[in-house]
Order: structure tokens, then sequence, then C-alpha cells
């Protein structure tokens, strides 16, 4: 149940941006600090959430992220319930498609924003620890699915 416990951290994450940021327009708890992380980089979600890496089109990335949550916590459920090779394709799939797109967004961050966003960066770590669960969970069940 972790792949489903990583992807609600992640989905509440992204919620929460979307509903204070984008719909109330303040911002979540933790944003206010402007904090230098690194040289040059600094805990600025403002920054982030504002810029034009922040969307896809007119869509919020947070937005994006949260539907890719909840198709996570989908494919994680199918996989449970049914052990089904396909399942497992689609969920490794899936979830190596989200940890592909880590390194572009973290460059954005640090290299081109020179500013993180705590939620942002929660979001990148339940991917991450999300892809290496489900590689080693299927790694182990691989010989019982179908």
């Amino acid at each position: 149940m972790f792949l489903v416990a990583f992807s609600i951290g992640g989905l509440v994450a992204s919620l929460l941006v979307i509903y204070l940021f984008y719909l109330l327009g303040t911002l979540p708890p933790g944003c206010y600090a402007n904090v230098e992380l690194l040289p040059g980089v600094t805990l600025d979600c403002i920054k982030v959430l504002t810029s034009r890496y922040a969307y896809i089109g007119p869509v919020p990335l947070d937005a994006a992220a949260a539907v890719w949550f909840v198709v996570n916590i989908g494919a994680a459920l199918w996989l449970y319930r049914t052990l089904s090779r396909r399942a497992a394709r689609f969920v490794f799939w899936w979830r190596l498609l989200g940890l592909a797109i880590l390194p572009y967004l973290v460059y954005l961050e640090f290299a081109v924003l020179k500013a993180v966003c705590i939620y942002c960066t929660i979001m990148h770590a339940f991917i991450l620890a999300d892809f290496v669960v489900i590689t080693l969970y299927l790694r182990r069940v691989a010989p019982l699915i179908r």
C-alpha cells in the first residue's frame, strides 16, 4: 500500500497548492519563507508558482500533477487487485513517465528560476520514492503475476 500512500501524499500537496494558491490566492503554509537553500537558490514558492514554467498552456503544473497522482492511485489499486502483467506494465511505465519529467522540473527550479517550492519538492520526493518502491515490488512479485 506504499504506492497508494505515496500518491495520496503527492495528491494532497498538489491539491493544497491548487486550492490555496490558484483558487484562494493565498500562499500555502511554509511558502512564506524566503530562505537561501544554496548559494543563489532560495525557498520561494511565489517565484516558482508564478513563473511561466508553472503552466502547461493554461493549466497549472499542480493540476497536471494532481491528475498524475489520481491515475497513479487507480493504477496501484488495479495492480493490487488483479496482479496482471498488463496492470504491472502500466504501473511501471506510468511511474517511469513521472520520474522522467523530474530532472527537467528540478533543473528549472535550481538552474533557471533559482527558487524552490517546498510543495513541488514534496511531490518530487513522492514520485521518486514511488518509482523505487514499484520497481522493488515488481521485482519481488514478477513470478506471481499472470
